[in-house]
């Protein structure tokens, strides 16, 4: 168990959980009232991904996620350095569509 100081609140993590999950690929799709994260492992020369988790989010709190990732990658980058990303990188869509990231 944790806690969060800032917040005033208690975070409990049970030992399965801290463990994670390795995924090198997310999906998102939304709908008026939600945001659907699904966090996948694609292995190399294997056609489908497996979805290990999959995170619900209201609007405001996919928001305060996004304010808060880059928070930390810009934390991140000025203590360990620039994250390069390759440019070109195939996106899967899971609705059909080709993309570029």
């Amino acid at each position: 168990m944790t806690e969060n100081k800032k917040a005033g609140i208690e975070i409990q993590l049970d030992e399965q959980v801290a463990q994670g999950n390795y995924c090198n690929l997310a999906i998102i799709a939304h709908s008026t009232s939600e945001f659907i994260l699904d966090f996948a492992t694609m292995l190399p020369g294997l056609p489908k991904a497996r979805v290990k988790s999959r995170v619900v989010l209201t609007p405001e709190h996919a928001k305060r996620l996004l304010l808060s990732l880059q928070e930390n990658i810009t934390r991140y980058e000025s203590s360990v350095g620039h994250i390069n990303i390759p440019t070109k990188q195939h996106i899967i869509d899971p609705f059909g569509h080709k993309g570029n990231a």
